[in-house]
């Protein structure tokens, strides 16, 4: 498990990147939360520096868009899927999830 911030840190809208090794990306949207990870499988772009709207996130370089419920790619120029981690709230923390594999990549 990894902490994010506190809940009330992160308003509707808005997004928050941790610094791991692959980076990862925790969105609110609309009170649902979702983390991602952060780099744009078609090139190299920050997703938490993009535009999000409702449960879609779009790259800021060259508008290639990701569900964040599935991580699947919604139009080109993306065609890969970025992986998806799940997200919990304890005590208004914000936790992401890892897998036993990519506890071992995070730093």
């Amino acid at each position: 498990m990894i902490p994010v911030c506190h809940l009330a840190e992160l308003p509707a809208g808005e997004s928050v990147r941790l610094d791991t090794a692959p980076p990862i990306a925790v969105f609110n949207a609309d009170g649902e939360l979702y983390a991602i990870d952060d780099t744009c499988t078609h090139q190299d772009a920050s997703l938490a520096d993009g535009w999000l709207e409702g449960c879609l996130v779009e790259c800021p370089l060259h508008a290639a868009s990701f569900d964040l419920r599935t991580g699947a790619p919604t139009c080109l120029p993306a065609r890969r899927p970025v992986r998806t981690h799940p997200v919990s709230i304890e005590n208004g923390m914000v936790y992401v999830h890892l897998t036993a594999e990519e506890e071992g990549t995070a730093a």
